[in-house]
C-alpha cells in the first residue's frame, strides 16, 4: 500500500532547461518509491514526447496533456477525446485567422500548418513538426495546441462549454476538452489505486498547475514558478536547476 502520491509536472519542475532530469531527481524517485510513496508524472506534455523521461525517473503513472490521457502502472486509463465536430470548426476558424493547430494524441501529432510561431515552438522543444492538415478527421485527438500569441478572448468566448484553454507558453494556449484539467487526471489516478485518503503532494510551476495545485492537500511550487502558482503553494523550494525536487521532497520527510 502506498503511503503517499506525489505528482510532478516537468517543464521547469521535474525537468532542468535543457529538458533532462537532474541527477539529484532521479536519485530522490528511487528513495521515494522505496519508501512505498506513488510518484506520478503529471504535464501538458503528450506520453510519446516523455517515453524517455519516463524511462530515466522509472516512472509508469502519467497524468499527461493536462489530464487528457492518463496511464497507471503503465496501463491506460483514461482520455478525454475531442470532438469532431468541435475540432472541424476550430479548424476553419483558426484557418480564418490565420493561426496555426497542432493535433496531438498520446503517440503523436501533426500541424494544421507551419509558421513562424510553430517554426520557433518546436525548435525549443527539439521535435519535428510534420504538417497533416486533416489529421484530426481520421485519428483519435485529445488535445490541441492553438498558437495565438495575444489574449485569444476570441477562441474562449466561442468555445465555451467546449473547450477549455489554458496559456502555458507565449505562442500558444493548451486546449482541452470543457472541463478537464491536471486535478481530471489525478483524480483518475487516486480513484483506481484507491489512494484518496493518502496524503498527496504536486510540485508545479505554471498557470497549467493551478487546478493540480487546489487538488491535492501539499502544492509545492518551483523556485522558477509563475508568481500566482507561488501564491497558492504550502511550500517553495529551489529552482528547476538547484535541486528543487530533492529539497522539496526533504523538507516533507518524503525522503
Amino acid at each position: 500500500m502506498y503511503q503517499a502520491v506525489v505528482f510532478f509536472d516537468l517543464d521547469g519542475t521535474l525537468m532542468q532547461n535543457d529538458k533532462t532530469v537532474a541527477a539529484s531527481s532521479i536519485e530522490a524517485i528511487q528513495r521515494l518509491k522505496a519508501n512505498h510513496v506513488l510518484p506520478v508524472i503529471a504535464t501538458g506534455r503528450n506520453v510519446f514526447e516523455v517515453r524517455d523521461i519516463m524511462q530515466a525517473t522509472d516512472i509508469d503513472s502519467i497524468v499527461s496533456a493536462n489530464g487528457s490521457y492518463v496511464a497507471y502502472q503503465g496501463q491506460f486509463l483514461s482520455a478525454h477525446e475531442l470532438d469532431k465536430a468541435v475540432l472541424t470548426d476550430i479548424t476553419h476558424f483558426a484557418n480564418r485567422h490565420h493561426h496555426a493547430l497542432a493535433y496531438y494524441n498520446n503517440a503523436g501529432f501533426a500541424l494544421s500548418h507551419r509558421d513562424a510561431l510553430t517554426t520557433s515552438n518546436y525548435q525549443e522543444l527539439k521535435q519535428l513538426a510534420n504538417v497533416n492538415p486533416q489529421f484530426y478527421q481520421h485519428q483519435h485527438v485529445n488535445f490541441l495546441l492553438t498558437f495565438d500569441p495575444l489574449d485569444a478572448v476570441q477562441y474562449r468566448r466561442r468555445y465555451r462549454g467546449h473547450l477549455h484553454f489554458v496559456r502555458n507558453n507565449p505562442r500558444a494556449l493548451d486546449t482541452m476538452q470543457w472541463g478537464v484539467t491536471k486535478a481530471v487526471g489525478i483524480q483518475d489516478i487516486l480513484t483506481k489505486a484507491q489512494l484518496t485518503t493518502v496524503p498527496t503532494y504536486a510540485f508545479g510551476d505554471q498557470l497549467n498547475d493551478i487546478e493540480m495545485f487546489q487538488m491535492v492537500k501539499t502544492p509545492i511550487a518551483m523556485g522558477n514558478g509563475h508568481p500566482r502558482v507561488k501564491q497558492l503553494a504550502a511550500y517553495v523550494t529551489a529552482d528547476n536547476m538547484h535541486n528543487g525536487i530533492a529539497q522539496g521532497l526533504k523538507h516533507y520527510d518524503l525522503i
